[in-house]
């Protein structure tokens, strides 16, 4: 959780906001994270530069040479966060509208990038030149209040903080998943190098970027250095769907500010006949919506088959067992009535996981883990599709404490049954 002055200059940044005239939550998160990006774009380009000249590898910076925008040419260095930010508020106004704005807006030229997809429709908002100069006067205490707090994934608590603001103005139930706890499940399925993974409900794509944070510390060598291996980490290995493209952009952007350059991210509606992936993943990760129930005229057929109710919580669990591939292995939250719901679908979709698959483990977590947002109980399941069964023993878990405080505030607190939690998960053929 984000406290003290990085707080206060988040909420100083929200107050101009508002002061100018745009109060939508959303709206407000959706230009933040423009300008984030810009801002990001140079830090990165600066960082690629650096590291190339360390491995001696030739680097092109996107702002390098001439641009071309429109009719006109340009030096790429004027569209830089770094180099526009000390000019007069006007004229950064215009270069932002005229010049900056367009150039995200056509950064990946090839029009399937998962960028281009979403930054396409992209509109700059900030109403004023003082607005803007104000606002980024605040972002650059923001990120140097970033880089004070170092360690821990303060961009992600940064987004959490932006993304609670959705949540306290009422929107519809989006939250996002505690980052240490999304970190958890990534530890616990031990992603490979050449896995294929999915989340069919990424909203801000948190479990995508802490997989591919995992790889990037772990397989460093074995992706990195190996060229078929790096082109599928970049372009083949991170799919996610959701059906806002609010939160689908800044998914997106939170990918490629993580390092991956062309993430599958896709508007789609996962539990309807607009998403055909079948057989498709080798690991899936995911906390699927789980309040409301659907229409079953929105549901594709051979979901309904397998399970037939309106609850999101077991459609998702019947869509999960038909993307992954045979051997594909599972990681998700569910609510504790998936685990002790006595309906005939729970019954049918729990049928199926122990008997026709493979259930490895159950961790019930604590009521307070969604705190702010929701008091709800919740387990994490961990399953692998055989298709044939296999479920010999479940290795259950009930987990008491995970580093912080079970009410609204979620302070850290000692008491923390995560790392014993993976130890044991890895070597459980001991208990």
């Amino acid at each position: 959780m984000i406290t003290g002055e990085l707080k206060n200059r988040i909420d100083g940044l929200w107050d101009i906001f508002a002061a100018g005239g745009l109060t939508n939550p959303l709206e407000v998160i959706e230009q933040i994270t423009y300008l984030m990006f810009i801002h990001d774009l140079d830090e990165t380009d600066n960082m690629r530069a650096k590291e190339s000249v360390m491995l001696g590898l030739p680097y092109k910076s996107i702002f390098a040479d001439e641009v071309e925008i429109g009719e006109r040419t340009i030096e790429g260095n004027q569209l830089k966060w770094s180099v526009f930010h000390d000019m007069p508020a006007a004229k950064m106004y215009s270069i932002m509208q005229e010049w900056v704005f367009p150039f995200i807006k056509e950064l990946h030229g090839n029009k399937e990038s998962a960028y281009s997809k979403y930054m396409g429709d992209a509109i700059f908002k900030l109403p004023t030149p003082l607005v803007l100069s104000k606002v980024v006067d605040s972002l650059d205490e923001i990120y140097k209040s970033m880089k004070e707090v170092e360690g821990m994934d303060i961009r992600g608590d940064v987004y959490e903080y932006l993304l609670s603001k959705i949540a306290s103005a009422g929107r519809n139930g989006q939250f996002r998943t505690p980052r240490h706890i999304i970190r958890m499940m990534v530890e616990l399925m031990e992603p490979k190098a050449d896995d294929i993974i999915c989340d069919p409900a990424c909203g801000t794509s948190g479990f995508l970027v802490s997989a591919a944070e995992y790889l990037k510390e772990t397989k460093k060598e074995e992706i990195f250095y190996n060229k078929d291996r790096k082109e599928h980490y970049m372009n083949g290995m991170f799919h996610g769907f959701d059906m806002d493209r609010t939160m689908l952009r800044i998914g997106a952007m939170n990918m490629m500010t993580h390092g991956i350059d062309n993430p599958f991210i896709e508007y789609r509606d996962s539990l309807s006949d607009q998403n055909t992936d079948r057989e498709k993943y080798s690991l899936i990760l995911a906390n699927p919506p789980f309040k409301g129930s659907l229409d079953y005229d929105s549901v594709t057929p051979d979901l309904l088959k397998m399970c037939k109710t309106k609850k999101t919580e077991l459609l998702f669990l019947a869509l999960f067992l038909k993307m992954l591939k045979v051997g594909g292995r599972c990681a998700c939250i569910v609510p504790d009535g998936v685990l002790f719901g006595s309906s005939t679908a729970h019954k049918a979709i729990r049928k199926q996981i122990v008997e026709e698959n493979r259930l490895e483990a159950v961790i019930s977590m604590p009521s307070g883990v969604f705190k702010p947002y929701a008091g709800v109980s919740t387990a994490i399941l961990i399953f692998t599709k055989t298709g044939h069964g296999g479920t010999d023993n479940v290795w259950f878990y009930d987990m008491q404490a995970d580093g912080r405080s079970l009410d609204d505030k979620r302070t850290p607190v000692s008491d923390n049954d995560i790392p014993d939690i993976i130890e044991r998960f890895k070597n459980r053929e001991n208990e």
